[in-house]
């Protein structure tokens, strides 16, 4: 599609609709509500240091982490924007633990939606960027009743769209159907996402990493080795890797695509699961990177065939430019093969 003049969100999904003469126009309506949804939590987000908006919530999530007033906020905000269109039949959120039914006298859609309502959020009072993740799956339990625990633990490679939403210094959407990457911009002005990223593709030579290495210590020593291979000294004509860790997922990843460069939040003998969320991060996440032509792995195994065993499930994750990644693949099956490997399902 040849894009010309002023592309809103809105109008985009409508154009790509077209190529498909089965589409109900339900996902259209769907990413409609989502977006409502996030040029609210961009206005307060905008002005969360005017309000008494930021700070502790005196709460903590099903995470056992503190949670912040405006997660909070932006849970709620999500949940009554899309509870009512009529599109999806349940949610889950990383705020709740259980799933999130649509009320009783509402109509259940054929969609279901997952969503990590705030990532980063432990940067907000830092005004440091932060965002919305979400995933989007079509009901595998009979139309028209309640949805279920099934409906939402499917695996990745079921997902019919994902994306994300950079609150930073313009706030961006970004989303995937399977037919490519596409960013938008909020023009606070009119009020609309504008086309600005059309058909992202993460550069195939990275040259950043992502990661905490606070915690290096207890990496296992193929990520070690990798590492070291990308801090080396320039030889033969490789130049070492900038390192780069923002510590919001969203914002890493969102730089990570534009420039090239790998995101790794491993597994360690602290956190022998990792501890990003498989259903509300990692596997959005993938099918961004992966459709923008990168990969994503837990270290052996491809994220999006990874089968969730329930909602809150972690991972670990390397995910970013194509050649990173197998670099780093390689180098965890190296030290695996010499006895200092990982685990891995």
């Amino acid at each position: 599609m040849e894009v010309q003049g002023l592309m809103t969100l809105p109008r985009f999904i409508i154009e790509e609709e077209k190529k498909h003469p089965e589409a109900t126009g339900e996902l259209s309506a769907l990413l409609s509500e989502l977006a409502l949804a996030a040029k609210i939590i961009s206005l307060e987000v905008n002005k969360a240091g005017l309000v008494d908006i930021l700070g502790l919530a005196n709460a903590v999530n099903v995470h056992g982490e503190d949670v912040k007033k405006l997660d909070m906020y932006a849970h709620h905000t999500i949940v009554k924007a899309m509870d009512h269109g009529g599109h999806l039949c349940v949610m889950a959120s990383e705020e709740e633990e259980g799933i999130i039914p649509i009320p009783a006298h509402r109509k259940n859609g054929k969609y279901v939606m997952l969503f990590d309502p705030l990532d980063g959020s432990s940067n907000i009072d830092a005004n440091v960027s932060i965002g919305t993740i979400f995933s989007i799956y079509r009901r595998v339990s009979p139309d028209g009743m309640p949805g279920t625990m099934e409906d939402l633990l499917q695996v990745g490679t079921e997902q019919v769209v994902a994306g994300y939403i950079v609150y930073g210094s313009s706030t961006i959407f970004v989303y995937t159907a399977g037919e490519g990457v596409h960013g938008f911009t909020l023009d606070p002005a009119v009020g609309e996402f504008l086309l600005s990223h059309h058909n992202i593709k993460v550069p195939e030579k990275a040259n950043i990493y992502s990661i905490n290495e606070g915690n290096y210590k207890y990496w296992h020593q193929g990520l070690k080795d990798y590492i070291k291979y990308l801090q080396a000294a320039e030889d033969e004509g490789r130049k070492p890797y900038s390192a780069r860790y923002i510590g919001s997922m969203v914002a890493d990843i969102h730089r990570n695509l534009l420039y090239g460069g790998i995101f790794m939040y491993p597994r360690d003998k602290r956190s022998p699961n990792g501890k990003l969320r498989l259903m509300y991060e990692c596997n959005p996440m993938a099918f961004i990177l992966e459709q923008a032509g990168g990969r994503a792995i837990n270290g052996k195994k491809r994220i999006m065939e990874i089968k969730p065993e329930k909602l809150h499930q972690r991972v670990p994750i390397y995910i970013g430019s194509k050649n990173a990644v197998d670099t780093v693949e390689y180098y965890l099956r190296k030290a695996e093969e010499e006895g200092n490997g990982e685990d891995e399902e």
